[in-house]
């Protein structure tokens, strides 16, 4: 009789890369905003490193992704895993199975808590080792590491790389607000996507030449002072303001949250959310990554400050408390750089407070109680008119969200609020419940409209007149004077009133 013969289980340890491997190694990327990505793609060449972003997400790499690992995953795993074992396929067919793990490594977050996430490295493990991929390298960066830090010097990438690369996605969530805002008034069709392709480049052309000083005080001084990102920002704004627009088309604001995949992503992961509400006449008010770095940072500091009976706790509270101020200065000055139509983040402090009657602030697993908080925030702010959150199928820290929102809708039962579980193959379901509350959120706004109208003294002709006379730069700020929606905001500041 054989013996069954058992092994014990071990974290996976990637094989390292040297310095000498720069020239050869490219670095897979991917999840984040086209924006960004080709943002960081900039980066890494400009410091030296081959880097390459993966394609869009398909529902193809859904599939792929549920067929080599657990198809009870929840589908930003499946969708992330597919992505990277369909992009490694078709290498392989051309050049080989060994060229392509020679060739190639691959980045990506990882963490640890409530939620999968602290779980996806054994996702695309299992997932390669299916492929005969084993030796293959994942490579990463998070809060928690799954490798040890001795394995995780593997891939050395300078501070000065991370510090531009930090700089590059503030910069895109602020071009990606502000195209956002202005693509649903634009009178020429395709004119924002092309101002936006242009911004883009600019910044890149911006990155790869940015140089960041060795040295710790020199690189956080660099981070927070260097004028490079903002004069490249100033430069792209001019072709954002080439474009016309008639911004009395009178349109629902729907503010996107969710899990910061499926919020951040524009694809098949998430039903191509974004364009589907621009195609069913909204604004969006899409979610940045800069609030979710912020939030990272109020998370720690909290951490520390229940711990304020350890040695250097109240150092390391201040720390962070101040990283994150200078974080949100740092990003207001991009905004600023780009006309300043870009919305400003909400505070942390405003966000946890709000959430606090119903969602404790120390459970960490996804968004934790900032989902709830930005979703009551959008709504008593009059940041929006709804709020559509995206939840993926299973995902038990959204769950626990969604179960708190009965009670803020009970609070808020004017709340526009649209909870929407990705599956990622079954949009007919998602779509037309966004479908349904959509409908009330184009009714308030018509609703708002014609009260900003009355409160203007003004008619629509009258209001279309004087912004002929001097219709202003697409990228200006526009005071809110008590609206949520572009057009009633735009009445109300010809007329100099207020709702």
């Amino acid at each position: 009789m054989n013996k069954i013969v058992q092994e014990d289980y071990s974290a996976y340890r990637p094989r390292p890369l040297s310095k000498e491997d720069r020239v050869n190694v490219t670095l897979l990327f991917g999840g984040l905003t086209w924006r960004a990505e080709k943002a960081i793609e900039a980066v890494f060449k400009g410091s030296g490193f081959r880097a390459r972003a993966l394609p869009a997400a398909t529902k193809a790499d859904l599939l792929r992704g549920r067929e080599l690992a657990d198809v009870g995953q929840c589908c930003p795993t499946a969708f992330t895993a597919g992505n990277l074992a369909n992009f490694l396929l078709s290498e392989s067919e051309r050049d080989g199975l060994k060229e392509v793990v020679d060739k190639y490594a691959y980045i990506t977050a990882g963490s640890c808590g409530s939620c999968r996430f602290g779980q996806y490295h054994q996702t695309y493990e299992l997932a390669l080792s299916n492929l005969g991929l084993d030796a293959f390298r994942l490579f990463f960066l998070a809060q928690s590491n799954p490798v040890d830090e001795k394995s995780a010097e593997g891939l050395d990438l300078p501070a000065g790389v991370l510090a531009k690369a930090l700089l590059l996605m503030l910069a895109a969530d602020a071009i990606q607000d502000i195209e956002y805002q202005i693509r649903p008034y634009e009178l020429e069709p395709g004119a924002t996507d092309r101002a936006a392709q242009r911004a883009v480049d600019d910044l890149c052309e911006a990155a790869e030449r940015l140089r960041a000083p060795d040295g710790k005080v020199g690189l956080a001084a660099w981070t927070l002072c260097s004028r490079e990102i903002p004069r490249a920002l100033r430069r792209a704004r001019r072709h954002f303001d080439a474009i016309s627009v008639d911004r009395l088309q009178v349109k629902p604001k729907v503010k996107i949250t969710g899990e910061f995949y499926l919020q951040t992503v524009e694809g098949d992961p998430n039903y191509n959310i974004h364009s589907w509400l621009e195609g069913e006449g909204s604004e969006v008010y899409p979610a940045p990554v800069v609030i979710w770095l912020d939030y990272l940072l109020r998370f720690e500091a909290q951490y520390w400050e229940e711990r304020d009976f350890e040695p250097g706790a109240r150092k390391s509270v201040l720390a962070y408390r101040t990283i994150s101020r200078l974080l949100r200065l740092r990003y207001d000055g991009m905004r600023h750089a780009l006309g300043g139509l870009a919305h400003p983040i909400p505070r942390q402090s405003d966000l946890q407070t709000l959430a606090a009657p119903y969602y404790d602030g120390r459970l960490s697993g996804g968004e934790g109680d900032m989902l709830i908080g930005k979703a009551i925030w959008a709504h008593t702010k009059r940041k929006a008119h709804m709020i559509a959150e995206l939840s993926p199928y299973g995902c038990m820290p959204n769950t626990m969200s969604i179960g708190a929102m009965a009670a803020v809708q009970g609070q808020h039962p004017d709340m526009l609020y649209a909870a929407l579980e990705v599956k990622g193959d079954s949009e007919v379901h998602a779509l037309s419940r966004c479908q349904m509350i959509l409908t009330e959120a184009k009714v308030r706004a018509e609703e708002e409209f014609e009260h900003a109208l009355k409160a203007a003294g003004l008619t629509v002709s009258q209001a279309r007149d004087q912004l002929n006379r001097s219709p202003g730069r697409p990228t200006r700020l526009i005071p809110s004077r008590g609206a949520v929606g572009t057009a009633a905001s735009i009445v109300l500041g010809l007329g100099g009133a207020r709702l």
